[in-house]
Order: C-alpha cells, then structure tokens, then sequence
C-alpha cells in the first residue's frame, strides 16, 4: 500500500494509475490524514470478501420504508412530558 497526498496525486495523476493498474492500492490523503483510497477494479472489497468466504451473510430483504411522520406542536419534551401524565 501507498500513501499519497492530494496535490501529488493530482501532479501525477496517471503515474499513480499505473500503480493501480499493477495491483496495489492507494490511500490518498489530505494534511496527512487519510481520505480515500484507490483500488484496482477487480480486487474485492472487504465485505465482498467476507461474504465469499461465507463469514457474513447478506441480508435478505432490502429495509421497509419509513412510516409517515406524526404531526405535533410543541417540542419533544413537552409531547413526552404529557404522555408521562
């Protein structure tokens, strides 16, 4: 793995590409602190692999929408404050 800074990737950027290209990854980073990172396509990400090893399960169906928002006046507190009564 390679660590590179925003403005040098910018610089170079197709230099940096070819590592890509090569297999190996790279973490772009910002002040020193790491942003993002730049993977070759075929490489799994850790979730796609976690799943083929069969260490995680996908999940079966995708989540329900939310139920309609609840109209009220007053804030919070008050509305929790009067059902406590």
């Amino acid at each position: 793995m390679m660590d590179v800074g925003v403005r040098e990737l910018r610089d170079a950027l197709s230099k940096h590409l070819a590592v890509v290209r090569e297999g190996r990854t790279i973490t772009v980073t910002d002040h020193g602190r790491p942003v993002a990172r730049i993977v070759p396509v075929g490489t799994p990400t850790k979730l796609e692999q976690l799943i083929a090893d069969g260490l995680v399960t996908p999940a079966r169906r995708t989540p329900q929408a939310l139920p309609p928002s609840v109209e009220a006046s007053g804030t919070v507190s008050d509305l929790v404050a009067e059902q406590r009564r």
